[in-house]
């Protein structure tokens, strides 16, 4: 896998985290049980942002060991394979208290920075 191609995965997990963020950013957790259409466009989002970090190199997963790569992934692989079982209470501590940093750290990573 190319540079670019990380560069694209890494672009990608901070599109959709970014969008996650904007569409929670009014909502309350309630909203997760009222709105069906919210509930499916943040576990969508998720899981597209679960692939792209899938997809990014090994290299790139080791340069920069802050990201929760490995959590991402099974985050992933749960709201696919157990999408009949999602737990809306961690779906939303997730949304609200681990998508905030992982921008943070995608921003500064894109932008060629070393994280602190």
């Amino acid at each position: 896998m190319s540079r670019h191609d990380d560069l694209i995965r890494l672009k990608h997990m901070l599109d959709h985290a970014r969008e996650a963020s904007a569409l929670v950013a009014d909502k309350s957790r309630t909203d997760l049980d009222t709105d069906r259409v919210l509930e499916l466009a943040l576990v969508r989002l998720l899981e597209i942002i679960g692939e792209a970090a899938n997809r990014v190199s090994t290299e790139i997963k080791t340069n920069y060991p802050q990201i929760p790569w490995f959590q991402i992934i099974s985050l992933r692989n749960r709201l696919i394979h157990g999408y009949d079982a999602v737990d809306l209470d961690i779906l939303w501590e997730i949304l609200i208290k681990d998508l905030p940093p992982l921008v943070v750290e995608l921003e500064q990573i894109l932008m060629g920075k070393q994280p602190a």
